[in-house]
């Protein structure tokens, strides 16, 4: 191929992830409870032959046995939870008895990696952290500068950005991935604005990959890229007004998606508490109220305390890119998989829509004590409540279709304030 075709792109892998160490008894939560808890196979083989003792009869008691589930090592077997929903291998002290008494070689594949959420991609892993921990919660929301963690090297590629899109997109992973977050880092735009962005160069790109957009992807991350610098999207921006009904609205159907059918953290619901309290949901409030309370709570306690942490949701979202193989999806390793870049972005705004609406409730009821302990512990409680139900993300998505958000103008008014 011609030299003057080739791109160069510097891969922007996770290395935050590496920082991470459990505080275990010290931990405000317990990684523990309230989940399925899986053993693989190998670790199965290994509590064979534990000896008899107490951790031999809760073994022996607790211990589901099944299939192998089509080779998917991690569900060999599941742990039986007791009747507060915790694991009974948990001690008093809030510790693993498994590794207590055998070190952490002994664990299962899914104790040993939690909370890092790892990956392949063209033979190198990666890992980014699931925020239902608290301390990685604390350690993703607190770090001024997320892409600035380095490891010791810095991996560069070169890609062909000439003529229309191959038949397998992944091969654009890298290039796409550092483009999104580049724009998900400049702060000369506002968060919801850099969402904008982000969704209408995801749309771009999917027009490119079927073939109604002109040209290679390096013209596409050219143009967008000069675009972006000269803010010619500004003035689309700005037709597009929130909704703080659709906002209010959609937040409370999503916090409520999976009350019925699953355990509920005492952490969440005190969440879901302060939210409703933030914006005055009193006993005889009206709609027209509780949007006056939640557009108060957002100019007077949640958009001053953002303006002085930029970090914490750029790092929300950051982390979510990372997590989710941001806008291929999580599937992309997978034989048959198919992009769905469209439904990707509207699935990260809709989750954005959630944490930043639960957020702004939030800092309503604490009013000028908000601090980043409560951004922390309702990112937490929020993501333990969700991140472990595949579902969530299916129903999420029904509902947005259902409600007629999916669209970009729809999408625009959840994410603006």
């Amino acid at each position: 191929m011609p030299v003057e075709t080739l791109k160069t792109s510097v891969m922007l892998r996770p290395e935050y992830a590496g920082q991470f160490r459990c505080i275990g008894a010290a931990c405000e939560d317990s990684c523990c409870a309230g989940w399925v808890v899986t053993f693989d196979e190998g670790a199965c083989r290994k509590y064979d032959a534990v000896p008899a003792g107490e951790l031999r009869r809760l073994l022996d008691a607790n211990v589901e046995r099944g299939s192998t589930d089509g080779g998917q090592a991690k569900a060999f077997a599941r742990v039986r939870l007791d009747a507060d929903h915790a694991c009974p291998f948990l001690t008093k002290e809030k510790l693993c008895r498994i590794q207590v008494e055998h070190g952490a070689d002994f664990l299962s594949v899914t104790c040993a990696t939690y909370p890092r959420i790892k990956h392949q991609i063209d033979g190198l892993e990666e890992a980014a952290l699931l925020l239902s921990c608290s301390e990685a919660a604390r350690l993703v929301l607190g770090t001024e500068d997320l892409l600035g963690i380095r490891g010791e090297r810095e991996y560069r590629l070169q890609w062909d950005g000439s003529g229309p899109g191959p038949v397998d997109f992944r091969v654009y992973f890298w290039p796409v991935r550092e483009f999104v977050l580049r724009v998900l880092t400049n702060r000369a735009y506002a968060l919801w604005q850099r969402l904008f962005l982000v969704g209408v160069f995801v749309r771009q790109l999917e027009g490119l990959r079927a073939g109604t957009v002109a040209g290679g992807l390096g013209d596409l991350l050219e143009g967008f890229g000069a675009a972006v610098d000269e803010g010619s999207f500004r003035a689309s921006m700005e037709t597009i007004a929130p909704d703080l009904r659709l906002q209010l609205d959609l937040v409370l159907r999503l916090a409520g998606l999976r009350l019925p059918r699953t355990c509920v953290g005492a952490r969440f619901v005190e969440a879901l508490k302060n939210f409703t309290a933030g914006i005055g949901n009193e006993p005889g409030a009206s709609l027209e109220g509780l949007m006056r309370g939640y557009r108060r709570a957002h100019g007077k306690y949640y958009e001053p305390f953002f303006e002085a942490h930029p970090q914490m949701l750029e790092n929300l979202l950051v982390n979510a890119v990372y997590k989710g193989l941001f806008p291929f999806g999580p599937a992309m390793g997978t034989t048959g998989w198919k992009p769905a870049f469209e439904r990707e972005f509207a699935l990260l705004a809709a989750q954005f829509a959630l944490f930043k609406g639960l957020l702004i409730g939030v800092a309503g009821f604490h009013r000028r004590k908000f601090a980043e302990e409560h951004v922390i512990q309702t990112v937490q409680s929020v993501s333990k409540h969700f991140e472990h139900h595949p579902s969530f993300l299916e129903e999420a998505y029904k509902l947005l279709v259902e409600s007629g958000l999916d669209t970009p103008r729809g999408l625009t008014m959840l994410i603006r304030n």
